[in-house]
């Protein structure tokens, strides 16, 4: 690992570049998937804030595929596995050290395995047996692996469990808690199979090298290498750590009394590490100062799909003008609002158009270029597109004109 300390008052510009990178990665984690964008983004945006994400949907539905290329466009040690009831936990932190044993000491092999993880992933996590459940509550609370003599600080930025559906034991409630964002995942729109069958017949993204589990050791590559992306992942978050939230406390505050009159559970410990996700936002935004351009996060800490709708309605005045220039995806879905859907158009075109001149000569791409711009004029009208979306748009009429 490289060094990734940065110094509390790393310029804005450098902030700037290094969320452009990893709105780049999850981009490139994205492509070929259809509807998954937000799982890509929100992974991102757990990854800044030190928090963990909770994916919930019906199997078959691309879950772990999101994750997956996320982590591979990141690069760092990478630890996926499918839980059970009967799941050991040296399946997942490692065997007995037996040569430790021999000297009367009961200490654990990490290598490889989830302690030793960057990004981790564990689908079917409520199905983990108690002695599972337990260790894996202080990992993923304090980034510290327990057990018996092995005492070890993990690397883990994020880890994604998946589910088929909420849990409604009570005994795991308190697990649950510790995975304070969640995204509901539903099957791809009837109105999108064409788009899911084409870009299922497409390869995948070709990940940077990573270590797999049971893989080979990470290759550093190069100036935009898995460490360097690491790295900005690392300085992003040491800048949330150090966001200036009181301007916007008042306003989450508020959020937070609506959201619990609504009937939205929200308990002491997630309303107070909501901030977390209120920072990420910002400085993947490229600020160090949080406004109310951040609080489109909010409803992700609702802990069902119906109460995240709730939310939405809840903080619709609150959460109106919300918009994140990295996470395109996630601030329009979770907002609504239009400042949202102007970034994400923008990006989107501006992605299209780079791609329509990179193709060789005769190859066609004036639809998706066609149905960007019927999509810019569904949702504004003139007088009211944003200039950076004008120009997009500018751009896009003068690349379908005929030659």
């Amino acid at each position: 690992m490289t060094d990734t300390s940065t110094p509390a008052d790393a310029p804005p510009v450098a902030l700037r570049q290094d969320a452009e990178l990893i709105a780049g990665v999850v981009a490139a984690a994205g492509r070929g998937m259809v509807d998954r964008e937000t799982v890509a983004e929100v992974v991102a945006l757990c990854a800044v804030a030190g928090e963990h994400l909770l994916v919930v949907g019906p199997p078959g539905t691309a879950k772990s595929e999101a994750v997956r290329r996320v982590a591979g466009q990141l690069g760092g040690r990478y630890f996926e596995y499918l839980l059970g009831r009967f799941t050991e936990p040296n399946e997942l932190f490692g065997p007995v050290d037996l040569r430790s044993l021999r000297e009367g000491r009961v200490e654990f092999e990490t290598a490889g395995m989830l302690p030793e993880a960057d990004i981790a992933f564990l689908d079917e996590v409520f199905l983990g047996s108690t002695a599972v459940l337990n260790t894996l509550l202080g990992l993923l609370n304090e980034r510290v692996f327990r057990r018996g003599g092995t005492v070890l600080a993990s690397p883990l930025r994020v880890c994604v469990g998946a589910a088929n559906h909420l849990p409604e034991d009570p005994a795991l409630a308190a697990f649950a808690d510790r995975f304070l964002a969640r995204v509901f995942v539903d099957p791809v729109a009837d109105s999108r199979l064409e788009e899911l069958l084409e870009a299922g017949r497409r390869p995948a993204p070709v990940p940077v090298p990573i270590a797999l589990h049971g893989g080979g050791p990470t290759d550093p590559g190069g100036p935009d290498g898995p460490d360097d992306r690491l790295g900005a992942l690392d300085r992003l978050a040491a800048a949330a750590r150090d966001c200036e939230l009181d301007g916007v406390t008042p306003l989450l505050a508020s959020a937070l009394r609506r959201l619990r009159a609504a009937g939205v559970p929200v308990g002491d410990r997630r309303a107070v590490r909501s901030q977390r996700l209120v920072a990420a936002a910002a400085v993947l935004d490229g600020r160090t100062v949080a406004t109310a351009r951040d609080l489109w996060v909010l409803p992700l800490v609702a802990p069902s799909a119906d109460a995240q709708a709730l939310a939405r309605d809840t903080l619709g005045d609150l959460i109106e003008k919300s918009a994140n220039q990295s996470l395109t995806h996630a601030a329009e879905e979770l907002s609504r609002s239009s400042a949202a859907r102007a970034e994400r158009l923008a990006r989107t075109g501006a992605a299209l158009l780079a791609d329509h001149r990179g193709l060789p000569e005769g190859r066609d791409s004036r639809l998706r270029l066609e149905a960007a711009l019927r999509e810019i004029d569904a949702g504004f009208a003139p007088a009211d597109l944003p200039a950076a979306l004008a120009g997009i748009r500018a751009e896009l009429v003068a690349a379908v004109a005929p030659s």
